[in-house]
Order: C-alpha cells, then structure tokens, then sequence
C-alpha cells in the first residue's frame, strides 16, 4: 500500500511514518505542506491514501482535500485528516470537503491504526 503523508510538522510526519512502517507499510511518500501534497499525489496517482493536516502553510489540508476530490483520478481516494483542530464543527466541515475519517492530535499509534483499518476496509 503507498501512502501519502502530508503535515507541515517534519516531527509529525515522522511519527506518522514509523507507526505505519511498523504496521508493515513501507511505501510513504511526504509533503509539508499542501503544495507538497498535492503535487507528489498528482506524480504518484497509485497513491492508495492520503494521510494530512489541516493547519499548513501555503495549501491548508482542507484546500488539498476540496483539490484532491475534484479531480476525477481521486474521487475513490481514501482521506484521513490528522489535526489539532477537534470540534464538532470542523469534524463536519472536514468531512462534508470529503474526508473518510479524522484524528484530533495528540494521538495513539493504535488510534491511527484503528482509522487506517476502517478506511481501508482491513
């Protein structure tokens, strides 16, 4: 499975990266921001989920997630939001833009896993 891995926090994408090498996916692109993001998923359309933030600079998560569905190559394409921002109103906003789960930070390893297997179907 490729992953992608977008999050302005280099410590963030890190963590992210070694919970899902230890869950045995090894295939991890990044991007700090959404720019990043959406410019390594537009060279890499075999990505199998987007993981991102939501507070970056340049491209927001939000912006990226709105970019990523309206491009008929990622209708399908699994989105997770990791982020701070916990409410119930930006749960809403984030998935009503098309976003298949979310995790407020600080997280476990074994709550990114459990949202990886929801998504995923695993």
């Amino acid at each position: 499975m490729k992953l992608l891995v977008v999050d302005d926090s280099s410590t963030m994408r890190r963590i992210i990266k070694n919970t899902f090498a230890r869950l045995g996916h090894k295939d991890i692109l990044e991007g700090a921001d959404g720019i990043e993001g959406w410019n390594a998923l537009d060279k890499n359309p075999d990505v199998d989920m987007l993981i991102t933030d939501w507070n970056m600079p340049e491209m927001n998560g939000l912006e990226l997630v709105k970019k990523v569905r309206a491009d008929s190559r990622f209708t399908d394409l699994p989105i997770i939001m990791v982020t701070t921002e916990g409410g119930k109103t930006e749960v809403i906003t984030a998935l009503k833009a098309g976003v298949n789960n979310y995790i407020v930070k600080p997280f476990t390893p074994q709550v990114l896993k459990e949202k990886l297997g929801a998504v995923m179907g695993i």
